[in-house]
């Protein structure tokens, strides 16, 4: 062991739950855009990390429009 430690690469956030909202773009089950989806594996870990931190608003506007809130998203 050469005692470097390599950060872990980002997780796929999927659940299992690939459904894609027609009025967003965005799976149902994890946020993520069909490309995002497509390229996952191919993308570099900080791009990842980006789309990951994009992921609660993007589950929030998810809610927000399967319940008709008046507050749309952005």
């Amino acid at each position: 062991m050469s005692g470097v430690v390599r950060p872990r690469a980002t997780q796929s956030p999927c659940n299992g739950v690939c459904r894609m909202d027609d009025a967003t773009g965005l799976c149902v089950g994890c946020g993520r855009t069909l490309s995002e989806i497509a390229n996952w594996g191919s993308m570099k870990d900080a791009e990842r990390a980006g789309i990951r931190d994009m992921l609660p608003e993007r589950m929030a506007r998810l809610r927000r429009e399967k319940s008709g809130s008046p507050e749309t998203a952005r």
